[in-house]
């Protein structure tokens, strides 16, 4: 594993895009403070850039570096919670526009073990995390299931075993008029 570690974080100090397996599903993954790359990516999954992608961190200190103000009721939520939660955040900071969605908000979440935390540990950046399909086409369970068209286009393929993954997208939260609210279960 150390080994697909520091070939990924070598694709992405270069700005690469990656495929590889997160805390959930398999993910296309760039540098999330790279403009150029998160473009490749939008241009990959032929995904609108008025549609956000995700990023994901490797702590409550690591996501400090990219959001304003972290409501303490988020972060009640997550110390209590076990499962993959992203959260969306308002008034982010320190990463680039094509990033943010018009409302000025981020979807952010923080991974707590398994290759995606050590690869962002190691990394020392937040990284883009969107699943591994062209936009509007179903999103694929295990490995197996992406499209070799998605495969074929990446710049890295991270090979890992990855029989731990949850296999199902992150619960979705945001905290609004003084309460969470789920966007996605």
């Amino acid at each position: 594993m150390k080994n697909q570690i520091k070939n990924s974080t070598e694709f992405l100090i270069k700005g690469k895009i990656i495929l590889y397996p997160t805390d959930t599903i398999w993910g296309i993954g760039c540098d999330a403070t790279n403009k150029n790359a998160i473009q490749h990516v939008f241009k990959l999954k032929q995904r609108n850039e008025s549609k956000s992608l995700i990023i994901l961190v490797s702590s409550i200190e690591m996501l400090q570096n990219y959001i304003q103000d972290i409501p303490q009721e988020i972060k009640n939520y997550l110390n209590k919670t076990s499962s993959p939660t992203t959260v969306i955040y308002n008034n982010p900071k320190n990463l680039p526009n094509n990033l943010i969605a018009q409302d000025n908000t981020i979807a952010i979440r923080i991974v707590k073990s398994g290759f995606a935390h050590k690869l962002i540990k190691e990394f020392n950046k937040p990284i883009v995390s969107t699943s591994a399909n062209i936009s509007n086409k179903e999103t694929p369970i295990g490995f197996n299931d992406i499209s070799l068209e998605i495969k074929n286009k990446v710049d890295y393929i991270v090979k890992v075993n990855n029989e731990q993954l949850v296999k199902k997208s992150s619960k979705i939260i945001r905290f609004a008029k003084n309460k969470i609210e789920v966007l996605r279960k």
